[in-house]
């Protein structure tokens, strides 16, 4: 079935010419904001349009940037980092996004391979861009956002010395727009090249998909040098005429403070995120008296029995309250995306009444390519394909399940210098090969099984996708996160199926706490961390069953879009002999 659009799409613009579109018909309207301290400071469309034809001309005049060359921006979601964005591209300059969490080493090689001639940094990054510089012949420039002991230039003396901006460039629908670098789970840095077609085609997607403009709050949270936060989540709402509001903290408490400020309508999440707002709703129950605790069962059991009759609409009412206190009891949309969506985080915010959609996308494709319909969400699947985008399993097997290939406008022009890379990704009738296995049900929607290359073969010849057991065992509410590997076992001379395991230590100490244990071992939690894996394994094919694990103590290290960093463990684990308890 065809994605069940919500109204007419905008057209295909260039960036700016799609700013310069929004900042006409909705000067007036509230573009930017973000908290600083006790006071917000906001931009109209009009101010934000202002500012960055201002900036450009700075740029162009004083620095000498002109179409074709290359600037990156580091720093933290704001205000700021948007005008730097329209900015760059009001001038045809490609945008290089880096990621704000990265080090010296990753830094200095995006820059250096980009042959970026200026950087728009947060005062913070200074001494490492100061340090990366050295070393970069083609960084010539360096803009901070505020005065500082380096006496770089800053915003401020910019936006006091010009007054006046100056047309924007002529721009392509062809051109790059931005080369965005990602290691991703691989470990492998490659520069995905973005036209400015694949990212506003997508654009239009995403408009004819969700019903939102003017008088609408985007609230930003994820970072925004992620292409699904930077296209979905910046360049989305800007060409709709609604508003962005950054969160000036990630911190729970104040997130909540700014969301019951700012009451979005639209908000982008990671399922990790997704998962800790589920489990403090829980956790806040679950502290509460028996009573509460009763009620909140029954208003669950409630909504799911009357949402089947009602539309969804009884789980809206019944759990107005809750969503009210987290700020969120205005969302149209919340949408997940970045990874595998748990079914039991979407079906427990069905049930209290959230808007949750799951979606589907990669860096290579702008980002989006599926997501699911307000009116008919099937959330155990990442949706239908939007408009535009064409989805086909690329050599199904007996079970229909293949490689997800896509063809499209939002599809990359390739990778960056690496035509190899970008050659072994495209078939030879022009489909890009994703790297994710999954199928295709009769009505159109897309299922994901796993990544390719994480594919465990059993003895019997086997399929197993981690990601399937991973999400099985995620439904424990004594695992927090967990990584299913093929681990070789040299005595049976075959690979096992092999969980690491990081415990939900709050609920663990509670658990034991119930049993009148004060100081459990580490030999009790593996008892049972054992029994949790039986039990939510039993429903899986035998060969699909974990038959090691091993226990971490902390986090596993993720990418900035929240996902575990699988390839660090998998040579570790080959040969793992640590078995269960």
């Amino acid at each position: 079935m065809a994605f069940p659009t919500v109204r007419p799409g905008i057209g295909w613009f260039t960036i700016p010419e799609m700013l310069e579109r929004s900042c006409t018909l909705y000067k007036d309207q509230m573009a930017l904001m973000m908290r600083e301290g006790e006071n917000w400071i906001t931009f109209t469309y009009e101010d934000m349009y202002d500012y960055v034809k201002r900036l450009a001309k700075y740029l162009r005049d004083e620095l000498g940037l002109q179409k074709g060359d290359k600037a990156a921006i580091i720093g933290d979601n704001s205000p700021y980092w948007a005008i730097s964005y329209f900015a760059l591209h009001w001038l045809g300059v490609t945008v290089i996004p880096v990621d704000a969490r990265l080090k010296i080493p990753e830094i200095k090689f995006i820059l250096s391979d980009s042959e970026s001639s200026l950087i728009i940094a947060q005062d913070r990054f200074l001494d490492d861009i100061l340090e990366v510089q050295k070393d970069v012949p083609t960084l010539k420039h360096i803009i901070s956002k505020q005065p500082n002991r380096y006496n770089i230039t800053s915003f401020d003396d910019i936006f006091k010395k010009v007054k006046t901006g100056i047309p924007k460039a002529n721009v392509s629908l062809d051109d790059y727009a931005v080369i965005l670098y990602t290691s991703g789970t691989t470990g492998i840095s490659k520069g995905v090249v973005l036209s400015h077609k694949n990212i506003m085609s997508d654009v239009d997607s995403a408009y004819q998909t969700l019903e939102y403009g003017p008088g609408d709050t985007f609230f930003s949270v994820l970072p925004i040098h992620h292409i699904y936060e930077q296209t979905c989540g910046m360049v989305v709402p800007i060409a709709g005429g609604a508003s962005i509001a950054y969160a000036s903290s990630l911190k729970s408490k104040i997130m909540i403070e700014e969301m019951q400020y700012v009451r979005p309508s639209v908000l982008l999440a990671v399922p990790l995120l997704l998962e800790k707002i589920v489990e403090g709703i829980f956790s806040k129950v679950q502290k509460s008296g028996v009573l509460l605790r009763t009620v909140f069962a029954g208003l669950r059991g409630t909504s799911r029995a009357f949402d089947t009759f009602l539309g969804g609409r009884a789980s809206k009412v019944l759990f107005r309250s809750v969503r009210a206190q987290l700020g969120m009891d205005s969302l149209k949309y919340l949408v997940s995306g970045g990874a595998a969506l748990p079914r039991w985080v979407s079906k427990s915010l069905e049930e209290m009444g959230f808007p949750i959609l799951q979606g589907y996308g990669l860096s290579e494709t702008s980002p989006l390519i599926t997501l699911n319909p307000l009116c008919c969400p099937r959330n155990e699947s990442v949706g239908l394909p939007v408009p535009y985008a064409e989805i086909k399993i690329h050599e199904p097997n007996s079970e229909g399940i293949g490689e997800i290939a896509v063809k499209g406008p939002m599809v990359m022009v390739g990778y960056y210098k690496n035509e190899e890379a970008t050659k072994a990704v495209f078939t030879e009738d022009g489909w890009f090969l994703t790297g994710d296995m999954g199928y295709i049900d009769k009505d159109g929607y897309v299922y994901i099984t796993g990544r390719k290359k994480s594919v465990i073969v059993t003895a019997g010849g086997k399929n197993v996708y981690p990601e399937e057991v991973e999400a099985a065992l995620l439904r424990s509410p004594y695992i927090q996160e967990v990584l299913v590997l093929g681990a070789y076992d040299p005595e049976k001379k075959k690979e096992d199926i092999h969980a690491i395991i990081y415990p939900n230590f709050e609920n663990v100490q509670q658990y034991f706490d119930d049993m009148g244990i004060k100081n459990p071992t580490m030999d009790d939690i593996y008892k049972m961390i054992d029994r949790e894996i039986e039990t939510f394994c039993n429903d899986l094919a035998e060969y699909k069953r974990v038959r090691k694990f091993t226990v971490r103590e902390e986090e596993f290290p993720k990418t900035t879009s929240m996902k575990i960093k699988r390839y660090l463990f998998e040579q570790q684990y080959r040969e793992i002999k640590k078995g269960k308890k």
